[in-house]
């Protein structure tokens, strides 16, 4: 059980380098994407071919896991055009609306009733995004695609739910990357004609960070989680990965000196949104004692 609490807190960890790659590599968004999209189809593609993952798998059904894609694809475009246009404490922080999100699109997805205490928490979280976005005008655009991306993220979440019920994750995320994949073969000319940039292909170091994000950041995950999940109960994961903000924020404060450019607004605001986090991680695991 030991180990299976360090493989969780070690997929967190990883989690926390996805917006650090998201400043190291010097692609734009749509580019950004494509690769990670693209290099993690392709780590998929031979995993799931070495172990026999979903050869009964009908045209229908990977069409249906593969639409689900596009959403996680879409979510990191504007999650990594969030970090360009802002910095890396701003992106992850706008993540953590996804969960106001889900208790707005959940309920009208799944024909429930909204839920009084998701909605009333997940606003203290707003509030922290607004009280950011307010008193700090050079990060309101990034904050703007930050609140779209993870609207997406919701989204993406939401429907992936069901996926995970009826199938082996690895095969949900191969198919996913490469409808991704796909999608952005389609979007990209017309996005680079709108965004134009020097060069399409990334240079070497670039190249090495995009493989680590595709490697570690995405395709590790998946199994770090499928592993996990086997002796720990998903409530205990969600829970944690809430940690996940925290560490990225960290890492940019020490490696890339972010404390110096954020304001007291930017302090009072994650104070809202962490407290959001507690009460809501408060809320759940008393709902899950009843």
């Amino acid at each position: 059980m030991k180990n299976s609490y360090f493989l969780l807190h070690l997929a967190v960890f990883l989690a926390g380098f996805t917006g650090v790659f998201g400043k190291l590599i010097t692609l734009n968004e749509g580019l950004l994407t494509f690769y990670r999209v693209l290099f993690s189809a392709i780590i998929l593609f031979i995993l799931t071919r070495f172990l026999k993952i979903g050869s009964d798998t009908t045209n229908s059904e990977k069409k249906s896991i593969g639409k689900v894609g596009i959403l996680i694809t879409v979510h990191w475009v504007f999650f990594y055009a969030s970090i360009k246009y802002s910095n890396i404490s701003i992106g992850v922080i706008c993540y953590c609306l996804t969960s106001f999100f889900t208790a707005i699109f959940k309920p009208l997805i799944d024909k429930t009733n909204f839920k009084f205490t998701e909605l009333v928490l997940s606003t203290l979280t707003l509030a922290g995004i607004s009280l950011i976005f307010h008193f700090d005008a050079s990060y309101q655009l990034g904050i703007i695609l930050g609140v779209i991306s993870s609207a997406f993220a919701a989204l993406y979440t939401i429907y992936n739910e069901r996926l995970v019920q009826f199938y082996d994750s690895r095969l949900i995320n191969y198919y996913q990357m490469v409808s991704g994949s796909i999608f952005l073969i389609v979007l990209l000319p017309a996005y680079l004609y709108f965004f134009p940039v020097k060069t399409i292909a990334p240079d070497l170091s670039d190249t090495i960070y995009l493989i680590l994000l595709a490697l570690f950041c995405t395709v590790g995950l998946y199994v770090l989680f499928a592993e996990v999940l086997k002796k720990i109960p998903a409530f205990t994961v969600n829970l944690t990965f809430n940690l996940e903000p925290i560490y990225a924020i960290v890492i940019a404060f020490l490696f890339f000196n972010e404390s110096k450019s954020v304001n007291t607004s930017f302090y009072a605001g994650i104070l809202f949104i962490i407290s959001s986090v507690v009460l809501q991680s408060y809320a759940s695991s008393k709902t899950k004692l009843k």
